[in-house]
């Protein structure tokens, strides 16, 4: 049953959903069990803190969200990937505005995050911060 996205339990309900499609997608998997290892549990904290301050505006995040990001072995195939699957989480489960907003922004970080990598891996460069 779908349901507007409002609160911190739909927060909790989204990123635990959409982690566990990521835990088993044959192209994500296993770049983000390397890379996290047997950290899930903080990874899915922070990554409720940061939808949280995202779509309910409750402050909770902080920190830099693209630098952990910055040397993925990860191209355009793997944030269309992330896409779909963030986006089949939001509508098996969710339903109006904030559904709309989620994947506005969703789909704007991932186009952003791949465009500074291949910024980045094209210039041999480092961000600063």
């Amino acid at each position: 049953m779908q349901r507007e996205l409002q609160n911190f339990d739909d927060i909790i309900l989204l990123v635990d959903e959409f982690y566990t499609k990521i835990r088993n997608d044959e192209l994500l998997a296993p770049i983000f069990n390397k890379v996290i290892h047997d950290r899930w549990p903080f990874h899915l904290n922070k990554m409720y803190t940061f939808w949280q301050t995202v779509l309910l505006e409750e402050h909770t995040y902080y920190g830099n969200p693209f630098m952990p990001h910055v040397d993925l072995p990860v191209e355009k195939q793997h944030f269309v990937r992330w896409i779909e699957l963030f986006y089949q989480t939001l509508d098996e489960h969710f339903e109006g505005g904030k559904v709309d907003e989620a994947k506005w922004r969703a789909a704007k970080m991932a186009e952003m995050f791949q465009h500074k990598i291949e910024h980045y891996r094209s210039t041999n460069t480092r961000p600063l911060i």
